[in-house]
């Protein structure tokens, strides 16, 4: 009864086409916001805006912007203007880290970004995707993840669920679906192995062996 049943169900799947699709009734129950309405329609009328605006200059009012409404920002963080995010509430930026010009944080769920960490100009980190066998495009929402020292390309794509590993690097424009393991450069779409990342001691005083 077991293949009769499983054969049944896939010649049913068979039989659907694309006019079975109806995204009038969207699935979004794994979406859990996070705030009240009211707060989530203040930060978007007035701290976005102010996050994003290029005529604030003081990136230490950025980040007291970012925690008024709930994200933990630790010290040192350096924000550029155009900076988006979704929900600050679902925020985490560990110490030094920078983040780029039109960064966009797409984060329907949790975004950790540890510390020294550089996310570069028009990234895109992206918690949230669509089940595209389900007929109504079911939303299905994974956390992002990018460990200390890891580097974040200008108009790379972080997909739902990554981890980018301590002092990893994903290069520009490379698209991320799987998780990248420490020290290791990524590139490409889907990105993939390149090489490890060597490191060596600047001329900087405080850049000494800990």
């Amino acid at each position: 009864m077991g293949i009769i049943s499983e054969r049944a169900e896939t010649e049913s799947a068979a039989q659907l086409d694309a006019s079975s699709i109806d995204l009038s009734r969207p699935d979004n129950t794994e979406l859990v916001r996070g705030a009240p309405l009211w707060v989530e329609a203040l930060w978007y009328f007035l701290g976005l805006p102010i996050l994003r605006s290029p005529l604030i200059t003081s990136s230490a009012f950025r980040c007291l912007v970012l925690r008024v409404f709930g994200a933990k920002i630790g010290k040192g963080v350096y924000i550029k203007p155009g900076v988006r995010v979704k929900f600050p509430w679902h925020l985490e930026i560990g110490d030094h880290s920078w983040l780029g010009e039109d960064l966009w944080i797409d984060n329907l769920a949790q975004v950790k970004i540890e510390a020294h960490c550089c996310l570069s100009q028009g990234a895109y980190l992206c918690t949230g995707n669509h089940d595209w066998s389900s007929v109504n495009m079911r939303l299905f929402l994974r956390p992002i993840t990018c460990r200390q020292g890891s580097w974040i390309g200008a108009k790379a794509i972080v997909c739902p669920g990554v981890i980018v590993g301590a002092g990893a690097i994903v290069t520009p424009g490379s698209v991320v679906t799987k998780n990248v393991p420490d020290m290791e450069v990524h590139t490409g779409n889907p990105a993939q192995f390149a090489r490890r990342r060597k490191l060596h001691l600047s001329e900087f005083p405080s850049a000494r062996p800990r």
